[in-house]
């Protein structure tokens, strides 16, 4: 039983790990900054990430660190949708 309980605790998630995300939703999320970088060329660079609605795939380019969601949304960070695309 011992065993069993410490098994567990090697296989929880850390917050050092950034939680995993499906790669449609990180593909939108690049679509959406993209296309937010070529209305507003100034901009460029200084967002965190996008909101995006797991269903709907619709977001919005956020600018704040830790931004309050939606239930049906995830933020996907900057770093991720830049290393995905390239």
């Amino acid at each position: 039983m011992y065993a069993l309980r410490q098994e567990q605790v090697n296989y929880t998630n850390s917050k050092n790990q950034p939680p995993l995300i499906d790669p449609a939703l990180i593909r939108a999320a690049g679509k959406i900054y993209y296309t937010y970088c070529e209305v507003h060329p100034e901009m460029a660079g200084q967002a965190s990430g996008v909101a995006i609605n797991r269903d709907t795939h619709r977001g919005k380019v956020i600018f704040n660190g830790q931004p309050a969601l939606l239930p049906a949304e995830c933020f996907v960070p900057l770093n991720q949708i830049e290393s995905h695309m390239y």
